[in-house]
């Protein structure tokens, strides 16, 4: 291909290319972004993932101690249902530790997100900066 062919192919090429939006269906969004994140929203929904865990801890532990009060007190006096009651406690322990944990990993995977978008779109900014003084020079 020659020069003057290839160049033409890039104009074409250029004037056909929609960044941020899709075609003419529009996107997903009234003005037909695409992809748009808002810090603010990922921040709240960060706060809630935090606030729940906080919560299920909180609350969570309530029951766990009376479980296994009961349980030791049952126990305690021979009834069988103590070592039954103990095995609630457990998978109780458990199902609330994975709870928590999913907690703080949407929490986290949220801070991360609206962390590196913030460094992506700083990349993005100083690279069409830099862009255009170089365009200005030339």
């Amino acid at each position: 291909m020659v020069w003057d062919e290839w160049e033409r192919a890039k104009g074409e090429a250029a004037s056909r290319m929609r960044l941020n939006q899709m075609a003419s269906q529009g996107g997903s969004t009234v003005d037909g972004a695409d992809l748009v994140v808002r810090d603010q929203v990922l921040g709240g929904l960060g706060d809630l993932a935090r606030q729940l865990r906080e919560r299920v801890a909180r609350d969570g532990d309530h029951a766990r101690a009376a479980t296994a009060g009961a349980a030791t007190e049952l126990t305690a006096d021979g009834v069988d249902m103590g070592s039954a009651l103990y095995a609630v406690h457990d998978a109780w322990i458990t199902k609330l530790s994975t709870l928590m944990d999913a907690c703080a990993h949407i929490s986290n995977h949220l801070d991360y997100s609206r962390s590196a978008h913030a460094e992506d779109e700083q990349k993005i900014v100083t690279d069409f900066s830099v862009s255009r003084v170089w365009d200005a020079i030339k």
